[in-house]
């Protein structure tokens, strides 16, 4: 110590700071010239130094920093600690906690669930600030004893014959489900048409197919309704041919199979083409099992050309043009994007509130429909007030897409329905569908044709403008996409292979709606993050009928009234915190107000706020409107619930879920899908 006192005792003594304009710190840009470095002109006034976050605590970490490794258990010591845990006090048997009574339940003392309603009242945490939102409606609330807000129900113990009127549709019967499951449900407008189009039905699923699906669901978080509490056994989707539909089949020869067909005027050659030695070699590399015995060996696991020149007889004078069918006018209508996981029903519902005009659900994958997955069927959930509602799916095959569009409107109420052609998910472009489909225009043919034809829904296509950057191809799909059935078709103004590195390219949007024909609906669909975007838009080219908004919807869902309104609306932190309000509000409706659906409202609410924060309050710019791809600096809001709102720390956004829903529970996790920042109890101290 003294040595290092003397040391500096005899150091010579710092120069003072250089006081003169030229070591003063270099004069901020101007706000054009931070716009042309896509920067975000914030005002001066709320510029601040960028905060400093603590390092994770040495807390969950063991021998010197490294991360401690969570106990492997094995399959059947999980199940076991599942059984105990839903006997004990804290999982109430739904039924009691329903009617409060315990002899409500018909399983008696043989229930698994606990029936002591005083020992779960009595570990139960205290109930949240606020009022049930089933109260707020004059209802009776579906979740009784197990409600986060029982103190505010005025009859706790009321029977379920009176329970709350459900205003959501779409639900996935269960005898439905279970012909899905046992692959008895029919399909005998898809497998006509399939036979119409020269086609013939060949579909094979390997063994694990229902464990590749899960993989591709792995954002469809939606599942938390009373459907996806059924354990899910879900078989290859139509192994074989059904032998009963065959004979159908037969039977009608000479006479029109379908209302709703294309005239074939010859059967498909029985050469290949190249497209389909295409799927023949991707069959062939494990995406689908090959069978090796079957009849045909030349016959793959897709569709391959029939010889049968007669399956393409049909009646041309009692069968109706493609033109004839129903169509909707999306023109200048607000279409609110389908949008993987924060698109799910209470976010639209809360955009219909804010002016949007059309919506539509999650992607659904065919496949996982086809096997009666209620994860996946809750995406196709519709709430009364969307009046003008579709549902997305995606498909690699004509057969496979046609009969998830032949299922779906015959147990669904929609008013379209749209085939993902875009999503650029490595998963589903693997499996050969999504913007996959780019490369392969003769395949979006036969689904667009077959899909059409077993509908008189309007059917819209969503695409990218190509699979590879400069490698364009939507503008060669615009042009015959309407004489394959399609009504609308949306394209997106980026690559597969740019994801969203890039703008979207409008002047190709552009170009793709000059080829349209006049009867085809062009949307839009790209960066579109303020009313003056959207009439630049949709002033630009006079065949595009409106845009998709999606992003622009997650990080400001007040888009839509600003778009109705024409303004820049500078919205307070006190209104975005009503929409909040609302959104949680819609959330306990859907996904429950007991424990769980608390806990799931708080997901969703959080993934939400992942984007929320990335919108900069129009007070606080120099330039007006912001845009999509400007990069925000440190700055801070006009009070304290503004830089709340605008912080991207992921404890930041806890704590707002805080105020609306309460103490996370002990141990509580979060990290966003897209993984840009993450929570734990480490970071939040």
């Amino acid at each position: 110590m003294a040595a290092t006192a003397a040391a500096a005792a005899a150091a010579p003594p710092a120069d003072p700071p250089d006081s003169s304009p030229a070591a003063s710190s270099p004069p901020r840009p101007s706000p054009e010239e931070l716009v042309a470095r896509a920067v975000a002109p914030v005002k001066p006034a709320f510029l601040r130094p960028p905060p400093v976050r603590d390092a994770p605590k040495d807390e969950g970490k063991a021998n010197g920093g490294g991360a401690v490794v969570a106990e492997k258990k094995s399959k059947r010591q999980l199940k076991r600690e599942r059984k105990q845990e839903q006997k004990s006090s804290s999982h109430l048997c739904i039924e009691v906690g329903k009617s409060g009574n315990v002899s409500s339940c018909k399983y008696g003392d043989s229930c698994r669930f606990s029936h002591d309603i005083d020992a779960y009242l009595a570990q139960k945490p205290a109930d949240l600030e606020g009022t049930c939102p089933f109260t707020n409606l004059d209802q009776l609330c579906p979740y009784g004893l197990t409600c986060r807000f029982l103190g505010t129900h005025k009859d706790i113990h009321a029977a379920s014959g009176n329970l709350s009127e459900k205003h959501e549709i779409n639900a996935l019967n269960k005898d439905i489900q279970k012909l899905l499951w046992k692959n008895k449900y029919k399909f005998p407008k898809a497998s006509a048409q399939i036979k119409l189009l020269g086609l013939k039905e060949v579909i094979k699923s390997k063994p694990d197919a229902a464990n590749d699906d899960k993989k591709v669901n792995h954002d469809n978080l939606d599942g938390n309704d009373d459907e996806n509490k059924e354990p899910l056994c879900n078989p290859p989707v139509n192994a074989e041919c059904d032998s009963t539909l065959c004979e159908e089949l037969d039977r009608s020869e000479g006479e029109p199979l379908i209302d709703n067909s294309i005239p074939c005027v010859e059967p498909r050659p029985t050469k290949k083409s190249k497209v389909e030695s295409d799927e023949i070699d991707k069959h062939g590399a494990g995406t689908l099992n090959t069978n090796t015995e079957s009849e045909d060996p030349n016959l793959s696991n897709g569709l391959e050309p029939s010889n049968n020149a007669s399956s393409c007889r049909t009646d041309l004078i009692t069968t109706p043009h493609l033109r004839e069918k129903k169509i909707i006018d999306f023109r200048e209508k607000l279409y609110l994007a389908p949008l993987t996981t924060v698109g799910n029903l209470p976010f639209r519902r809360l955009c219909k509130t804010l002016g949007a005009d059309i919506t539509c659900g999650e992607m659904a994958m065919c496949t996982n429909l086809l096997q009666g997955q209620a994860s996946e069927w809750a995406l196709l959930r519709r709430h009364s007030s969307e009046d003008l509602f579709g549902v997305q799916i995606c498909g690699a095959y004509p057969d496979t897409v046609a009969r998830t569009v032949e299922l779906v409107d015959n147990e669904c109420s929609v008013d379209f329905i749209d085939i993902n052609m875009g999503c650029p998910i490595d998963i589903v472009v693997n499996k050969g569908a999504g913007s996959s489909l780019l490369t392969k225009p003769m395949r979006i043919k036969s689904i667009v044709q077959a899909a059409s034809t077993v509908t008189e829904k309007p059917l819209t296509v969503k695409v990218r403008t190509a699979f590879f950057e400069g490698r364009n191809r939507a503008d060669s799909i615009v042009s015959d996409i309407y004489d394959w059935g399609a009504s609308a078709i949306t394209v997106h103004g980026r690559s597969r292979q740019q994801r969203y590195s890039k703008l979207a390219d409008w002047d190709y949007i552009y170009q793709c709606a000059q080829k349209a024909p006049d009867q085809l609906h062009v949307v839009g669909n790209g960066d579109v993050f303020s009313f003056t975007d959207w009439n630049k838009h949709v002033s630009g080219c006079s065949k595009i009928s409106t845009c998709m908004i999606a992003r622009g919807a997650l990080i400001k869902p007040w888009i839509f009234t600003e778009v109705k309104e024409q303004r820049h609306w500078d919205i307070t932190s006190g209104e975005r915190f009503n929409i909040l309000k609302d959104f949680v509000s819609f959330g306990l409706e859907h996904w429950g107000s007991d424990s769980k659906g608390v806990e799931t409202t708080r997901y969703f609410l959080l993934e939400w706020l992942s984007y929320t924060c990335r919108y900069i309050p129009v007070g606080l710019l120099d330039v007006i409107p912001q845009r999509l791809n400007w990069r925000p600096p440190s700055y801070c809001g006009r009070d304290d619930l503004e830089t709340l709102m605008i912080s991207d720390s992921a404890a930041d956004w806890i704590r707002i879920s805080e105020m609306l829903l309460g103490k996370v529970p002990e141990g509580f996790t979060f990290t966003p899908k897209h993984k840009s920042n993450a929570y734990d109890r480490a970071e939040n101290g």
